[in-house]
C-alpha cells in the first residue's frame, strides 16, 4: 500500500475517532440499540398485546369446563292473578280463603322478594369444549412464536438503521477529507498559476472541484441526519440523541452449505412455527364445529326463597335436573362447519406459501453473502489501485506531465473507490444479518457477532 494511501486512511480514522471522543467516552453499541428497541419499539408492544390476548382467549376457553352459577335478588309487586297465586304458593302463605273466586279473579296487589341461586353445567357436548380448548392453546403458542418473529424483525431493522448511520458517518468523514484536499489543491494550483506553471483553466477546474466537494459534504451531513431519524424510528425513541456509534469491523463471516441453512430455517423460523400452530388450531376448530352437531347433556339446578317482606316468613324451593338436547335442523352449525373448513384450507395454503418464501429468502441471503464477500475483496483492491493511480498523477501533474483534468478524474476515482469499499464492508455485515434473519436465528446475541 502506498504511503499516500496510508496517510489518507490515517487522516480519515483520526478525524472519525476525534469526533467520537469529543462527544462521549463509550460509544453507543449495536447491542444497546437492540435492547432499547425490544423494550420501546411499538411493534414489540403490539406483539406482546397479541400474546396477552391469546392467553386470555385460552383461559376463556377453559372456563367452559366450569359450572355457571348466578345469584338474583328480585323485588316485584303486582295484582296479576297468576302472579299473585304463584307468589303466595312460593311464599308458603296460601290459605283456603285464597280459593275464593273473587280473590282469585281480583286479587289485591302483592309484594314478592325473591332470592335465587341458579346453576348450569355442561356434562357432555360431544367433545366440542375439549377441542375448542386445544384450538385456543395452539393459538396461544402461535401468538408467542409470532412475537418472537416480530422481535427478530425489529432486530433486523435496528441493524439496518445502525449500519446506515455508520456508513453515513464514514461518508461524511471522507467528504470532509476530500473537501480539505480540494481546498489544498486549489491553493496549490493558484500558486502554480501565479508562477506561470499552470494555466487559468486549471484554477477554474480546481474551483469547480472545490465547490463540488462542498456539495458532497452538505449531502453527507444530510445523510447522517436521515440515518439517525431511521435509527430513532427503528428503536422507538424519537428523542434519542445522536451519539458516536461503535464501528462494525470487517469480518469474514462463515458461509455454510445452502441445504444446511434451509434446514435451519425450517427448524428455527418463528413465523413458520407460528403458522404451523395456526394450522393445527384451525384443524381443532373444524373438529369443534363438527362436534357441535352432536348431542349435549347438561345439568341444572335452582334454589329460590320468596317472602312478602324482609321480616316476614317465606318459603324456599329447589329444582334440579338433567337435560339432553340435539339440534334437529342444524343449518347454522353446518354453515359454521363449512366456514371452519375453509379457514383451515386458507391457513394451510398460507403455511405452504410462507415456507416457499422462507426458502427463497434463505437462498437470496446465501447468495448475497457470497457476493458481498467477493465485492469486498474487489472493492479493497480497486481502492488500492485508485490511490496508487492518484499518487502517480499527482507526481506527473507536479512535473507538468499531466493535465488538471487527469488529476481531478483520479481524485474522483479515489473518492468513489473509498465509498465503494466502505459500502462493501457494511454490505458484507448486512448480508450476514439478513441470512441470520432468514434462518430465524437473528437474536440479540447473534447480532453481537456483527460488531
Amino acid at each position: 500500500m502506498s504511503s499516500i494511501f496510508c496517510k489518507k486512511l490515517c487522516a480519515i480514522s483520526l478525524l472519525f475517532m476525534g469526533s467520537a471522543a469529543s462527544v462521549a467516552q463509550d460509544p453507543f453499541t449495536l447491542r444497546q440499540a437492540i435492547e432499547m428497541a425490544l423494550g420501546k419499539n411499538p411493534q414489540v408492544a403490539l406483539a406482546h398485546a397479541n400474546v396477552k390476548d391469546a392467553n386470555a382467549a385460552s383461559d376463556l376457553a377453559r372456563t367452559q369446563y366450569l359450572p355457571q352459577l348466578s345469584f338474583t335478588e328480585d323485588i316485584s309487586r303486582g295484582n296479576d292473578p297468576v302472579y299473585v297465586f304463584g307468589s303466595l304458593l312460593r311464599q308458603r302463605q296460601f290459605t283456603m280463603a285464597d280459593f275464593a273466586l273473587n280473590k282469585l279473579n281480583r286479587p289485591l296487589p302483592l309484594n314478592n322478594l325473591s332470592t335465587r341461586f341458579s346453576g348450569q353445567w355442561i356434562a357432555f357436548d360431544s367433545f366440542k369444549t375439549q377441542r375448542e380448548v386445544r384450538s385456543a392453546g395452539y393459538y396461544k403458542r402461535s401468538a408467542a412464536s409470532s412475537s418472537q418473529a416480530v422481535d427478530q424483525q425489529v432486530v433486523l431493522g435496528v441493524v439496518t438503521a445502525y449500519q446506515q448511520v455508520l456508513y453515513a458517518n464514514r461518508a461524511l468523514t471522507v467528504a470532509q477529507h476530500e473537501q480539505d484536499t480540494a481546498a489544498a489543491l486549489l491553493s496549490s494550483v493558484e500558486d502554480r498559476v501565479q508562477a506561470g506553471l499552470a494555466v487559468e483553466s486549471d484554477r477554474m477546474s480546481a474551483q469547480v472541484n472545490a465547490a463540488a466537494r462542498k456539495q458532497d459534504l452538505i449531502a453527507a451531513q444530510g445523510d447522517v441526519e436521515i440515518g439517525w431519524a431511521e435509527l430513532r424510528a427503528a428503536i422507538g425513541i424519537p428523542e434519542l440523541q445522536a451519539t458516536p456509534l461503535k464501528p462494525i469491523e470487517l469480518h469474514a463471516f462463515p458461509v455454510n452449505p445452502l441445504e444446511a441453512e434451509l434446514a435451519q430455517a425450517l427448524k428455527s423460523r418463528p413465523d413458520l412455527l407460528a403458522m404451523g400452530l395456526m394450522t393445527q388450531a384451525q384443524g381443532q376448530a373444524v373438529a369443534a364445529a363438527r362436534s357441535g352437531l352432536g348431542p349435549r347433556v347438561s345439568a341444572y339446578g335452582n334454589w329460590e326463597e320468596d317472602r312478602s317482606a324482609l321480616t316476614n316468613p317465606g318459603g324456599n324451593s329447589w329444582v334440579a335436573g338433567v337435560q339432553i338436547s340435539v339440534d334437529i335442523l342444524p343449518f347454522g352449525k353446518r354453515a359454521q362447519l363449512a366456514r371452519a373448513g375453509a379457514g383451515k384450507e386458507r391457513t394451510e395454503a398460507q403455511a405452504a406459501m410462507q415456507t416457499q418464501q422462507a426458502r427463497v429468502q434463505v437462498s437470496r441471503a446465501h447468495i448475497h453473502l457470497q457476493t458481498a464477500a467477493l465485492q469486498l475483496d474487489t472493492a479493497h483492491a480497486a481502492m488500492q489501485q485508485a490511490e496508487e493511480s492518484l499518487r502517480i498523477l499527482q507526481n506527473r501533474y507536479g512535473a507538468g506531465l499531466a493535465t488538471m483534468t487527469d488529476l481531478l478524474r483520479a481524485e474522483d476515482a479515489s473518492r468513489q473507490s473509498q465509498s465503494n469499499y466502505w459500502h462493501a464492508v457494511y454490505g458484507n455485515a448486512m448480508s450476514y444479518a439478513e441470512l441470520l434473519y432468514a434462518q430465524g436465528i437473528l437474536t440479540p446475541d447473534a447480532a453481537e457477532e456483527l460488531q
